[in-house]
């Protein structure tokens, strides 16, 4: 399901901040190295339980990556390292700080993301030249 020359994001597809994060990436991925699920879909909860995340709440990024699943903060920051540099950098500075430090500083973001940027009722719809790159929503 995951390609050697992608990665996979998974995402909590009715929250508005993870929807713009989705956005983010998609603008500075140039060459398309990330593709994307949301966790409430059925391919989502495949890679889940093939990782041993079947019950990792739906408020966590993961990232698999070569075989690997990563989470929280580690998910972030490997996503990072690959966009623009400014945000390379920013992976790094952030590595400066200990994972429980930076899991706890994003289970706290986490907490509050609904009340402060709401959530949607539907999961992010891209447009057609990107709907390949969404694990969820290409044929199977």
């Amino acid at each position: 399901m995951e390609p050697a020359d992608h990665a996979v994001v998974l995402y909590d597809g009715v929250c508005n901040v993870c929807n713009e994060s989705v956005q983010f990436i998609l603008a500075r991925d140039k060459v398309g190295y990330f593709h994307f699920a949301s966790l409430q879909s059925e391919v989502g909860k495949e890679l889940l339980a093939q990782h041993g995340l079947a019950d990792l709440p739906l408020s966590t990024m993961v990232l698999i990556e070569k075989g690997r699943a990563y989470v929280k903060s580690t998910a972030v920051m490997r996503v990072a390292r690959r966009l623009t540099p400014f945000w390379v950098l920013s992976s790094y500075a952030l590595a400066l700080l200990p994972r429980p430090l930076r899991d706890a500083l994003y289970a706290g973001f986490v907490k509050h993301r609904y009340r402060w940027f709401g959530q949607s009722e539907q999961c992010l719809v891209p447009t057609p030249a990107l709907r390949e790159r969404f694990l969820d929503l290409a044929p199977r």
